[in-house]
């Protein structure tokens, strides 16, 4: 059955009603938006994304970068009110928000449904309670289970948010916060590695030398790890790594960090480089050359940015990577060598194997 297609009409709310200044946070750097967000703006920019949006599409407006039920109420009524009246002409399925876990009660949720709000994510960044004091939150670990399990209660579907790579964070409580989102059932996740963004606490403590951000190669070797445990249990990744605007760049708005435009690419391809080692080198003792098979969408991914992975064969085994485009399923891949052996292996099997081969 052909999936349908999502497409999302964003809605930037800029750090508007937020409690806290956390110490990562510059949110008119990271949304782009500088201005506060009017009816009017809403009304603009939905009425723009729609004259280019297929229409036989899922479409969903989402209000993105602040804690949206931080906002003074009848700001989100009115903010809100706009939205649905493009869910009730037909134009536009659900409405998604964003927002902070100490930021959700009865009250709102009940006023939520009644605009058709349909998902909710909240921004938990981390389950460990130092990493959550250190990076000045304002909330604990008991207000995030809290509020999750009222959001799924009151029958919406819940999307959490986690940060990699914040003050006194390790690969061992990203692990473990990734497991205990998996315990809350969400319908998806994001994942951002911690950039040091311009005109933050973060900036501070960098330049006083409290504080280094986890480097690149750190921080995809934690997030593969964290790929894995999603996947395996059924939880949507719908996000890994910031999106780009003309602020979020490193030179411009980002002064650290591990950023970089193609994040999840990155990761994923690391992946499969790290299973085909595993397959070609330790449970076949290849010598010569190994041939991989592919859909043609996933051939960047099997070669790796800039052709690293077929460079890290060539520099540390001396054994030449050849990828061929295949008609064949998006999620399969050929795996064969010497002409003499070929398989097709799913994607769902490699994760399984990485599993194993990451010790999860």
């Amino acid at each position: 059955m052909k999936s349908v297609k999502k497409k999302i009409i964003p809605i930037f709310v800029p750090h508007q009603g937020c409690p806290h200044d956390c110490i990562f946070c510059n949110q008119k750097k990271i949304t782009g938006v500088s201005t506060d967000v009017t009816e009017e703006t809403v009304e603009s920019v939905i009425n723009e994304c729609l004259e280019y949006i297929d229409r036989d599409a899922s479409i969903e407006i989402a209000f993105f970068g602040g804690s949206f039920t931080a906002i003074d109420i009848d700001i989100q009524r009115k903010l809100l009110s706009v939205a649905k009246k493009y869910i009730d002409s037909g134009d536009v399925d659900y409405i998604r928000l964003s927002t902070r876990p100490d930021c959700i009660d009865e009250e709102i949720l009940a006023m939520l449904k009644e605009y058709g709000v349909r998902i909710i994510e909240l921004g938990v960044q981390s389950l460990d309670e130092k990493v959550l004091v250190d990076s000045v939150r304002g909330h604990g670990v008991d207000v995030v289970y809290k509020s999750a399990e009222m959001i799924r209660n009151a029958g919406f579907e819940l999307g959490l948010q986690m940060m990699v790579g914040l003050p006194s964070d390790t690969e061992e409580k990203c692990i473990a916060t990734a497991k205990a989102f998996i315990g809350m059932k969400p319908s998806c996740v994001r994942i951002y590695p911690t950039l040091v963004v311009e005109d933050t606490g973060l900036e501070k403590e960098l330049n006083e030398g409290s504080y280094t951000p986890f480097s690149l190669e750190e921080s995809r070797n934690i997030v593969k790890k964290l790929l894995v445990l999603y996947k395996l249990n059924e939880i949507n990744v719908i996000r890994v790594g910031l999106q780009a605007t003309d602020d979020i760049q490193i030179g411009e708005g980002v002064v650290d960090g591990p950023y970089h435009p193609a994040f999840r690419e990155l990761v994923e391809s690391d992946m499969i480089r790290d299973y085909l080692e595993y397959f070609y080198m330790e449970r076949h003792k290849i010598e010569v050359k190994i041939e991989v098979g592919v859909n043609r969408k996933n051939v960047s991914k099997i070669i790796g940015n800039r052709k690293a992975n077929v460079k890290y064969f060539a520099d540390k085994y001396n054994i030449k990577l050849m990828v061929h485009e295949m008609d064949m399923e998006l999620d399969d891949i050929k795996l064969s060598f010497d002409d003499l052996f070929s398989q097709v292996i799913t994607l769902e099997e490699i994760y399984k194997a990485l599993f194993n081969i990451y010790k999860l």
